[in-house]
């Protein structure tokens, strides 16, 4: 079993700043790319940033200088700092992890349960 735990969402207001915190736990074996997405009611859920297990971040063009994704590999775990919120930023923030729960196991996708941000205007 894996699970993803998400913490630091909440209300803010423009200009304001919050971090978010998605910790893995359980049967795992190694864990490749680990990102942060968002979703707003009845919008498809869009990547917000993705950090691999080794190179280069990836940030929409939305977040970028704003947003900065970091990991610490031996707690599992990735955090978003976001700076500079702006109300648009408003959405349910989901981690991902695409891990391996075993060494001959294929890469599989694991999801959070989400956390709300709210950017007040």
């Amino acid at each position: 079993q894996v699970q993803l735990v998400e913490s630091g969402g909440g209300l803010v207001q423009a200009g304001g700043s919050l971090r978010l915190s998605c910790a893995a736990s359980g049967s795992i074996f190694s864990i490749n790319a680990m990102g942060w997405y968002r979703q707003v009611p009845g919008k498809q859920r869009e990547l917000v940033a993705t950090i691999p297990s080794g190179g280069s971040t990836y940030y929409a063009d939305s977040v970028k200088g704003r947003f900065t994704i970091s990991r610490d590999n031996a707690k599992n775990t990735v955090y978003l700092q976001m700076n500079n919120l702006k109300p648009e930023d408003t959405a349910v923030y989901y981690c991902n992890a695409r891990l391996r729960r075993r060494s001959f196991s294929r890469e599989e996708d694991y999801w959070g349960q989400g956390t709300q941000v709210t950017v007040s205007s």
